[in-house]
């Protein structure tokens, strides 16, 4: 059998599965199929994802369902203003042997796992929050100048309030790029919270199972690299990329007046993996423009920001990103 052929049925058989955790998860996490499948993304892409929304809306129930479904060992860390790194990374302590000698031993901190949940993370001071930063680029912690790997995979998922409520940091720049994307999680339409209301205020609640192994996991994420993406595809998402840098020469006029700064190289790099992830997840070999529409808000809506002026004026980052993004597929599609 060729490789192109090897290939193909890899991929196929990684689509089913994945359809299959998918159902799992959604026999606890009801309805909102947009965010089940933002979150497999990240997981897909080995990356992290912040979930955005109003308490009570199932993020917590999201990423617990997740943890038990794909298989993975998960943390939680509840974020509060009294929260110290030390709290997530661990310490040292001096123990005292019963000959009288003493040693430092290390006490590992709950972000020693695979799948961290760090919940409400925008309630933490920004001296908390930067206690992820080199453990979500790096995949290590140094702790008392020794480096200390953490799990494999390592995978953060966070929740965040929204800005405006009291009590909360905004994060800082540096740490919302390191999210591959951003999830919007809204109010549940009628339909959706009937659903919710009768399955979880009876007797039995529905059970998740797992469906992914850690190994299962990590032959995914490789699996999706060596997932082939069109010529045309990478020059969209370039070309979308570039479109929101305010100082480019090819800005449109919309965008030098109403953003503060663009995405950077991180932002094409996240592009280039979560198209592929959309593409298997809705059964195709290979992404497509639609597939980078798709994934253009959930990628660029973090890494970019609206100058004083836009928001003074109320106007929309997300309408921006999504008329953009529109009207470069219809370019290309006319081309």
């Amino acid at each position: 059998m060729s490789e192109p052929a090897d290939l193909v049925s890899e991929i196929e058989a990684l689509e089913n599965k994945l359809q299959e955790a998918k159902v799992s998860i959604t026999r606890r996490f009801i309805g909102q199929e947009k965010v089940v499948d933002l979150t497999l993304t990240a997981l897909l892409c080995g990356g992290h994802a912040l979930l955005i929304g109003l308490p009570g809306l199932g993020k917590t129930r999201l990423v617990e369902t997740l943890s038990t479904v794909m298989g993975l060992h998960g943390n939680r860390i509840q974020f509060t203003p009294d929260l110290m790194p030390a709290d997530i990374l661990g310490s040292e302590v001096l123990d005292t042997a019963e000959d009288g000698s003493r040693h430092f031993r290390f006490i590992s901190g709950p972000i020693f796992c695979q799948l961290l949940m760090a919940d409400e993370i925008n309630r933490a001071s920004p001296r908390t929050q930067s206690a992820l930063l080199q453990a979500m680029q790096e995949r290590t912690v140094t702790v008392a100048g020794e480096d200390r790997d953490l799990g494999v995979p390592f995978h953060v998922l966070a929740t965040q309030n929204p800005i405006e409520q009291e009590g909360t940091y905004p994060l800082p720049e540096a740490q919302l790029d390191r999210f591959l994307v951003q999830v919007d999680v809204e109010y549940p339409d009628r339909q959706t919270e009937r659903d919710i209301l009768l399955a979880t205020t009876g007797v039995e609640e529905a059970e998740a199972h797992q469906i992914f192994t850690k190994e299962e996991l990590l032959a995914a994420q490789v699996l999706l690299r060596r997932m082939p993406v069109g010529e045309s595809v990478v020059e969209l998402i370039l070309d979308l990329v570039r479109a929101f840098r305010p100082d480019e020469a090819g800005a449109s006029e919309r965008v030098r007046e109403t953003v503060a700064w663009g995405p950077g190289p991180r932002a094409a790099q996240a592009l280039m993996m979560t198209v592929r992830a959309n593409a298997m997840l809705e059964g195709r070999l290979a992404p497509n423009a639609e597939d980078v529409l798709t994934m253009a808000r959930p990628v660029l809506s973090h890494r970019m920001a609206l100058n004083f002026a836009a928001r003074a004026r109320g106007d929309s980052l997300s309408d921006l990103i999504e008329s953009t993004a529109a009207g470069l597929v219809r370019t290309e599609a006319a081309a």
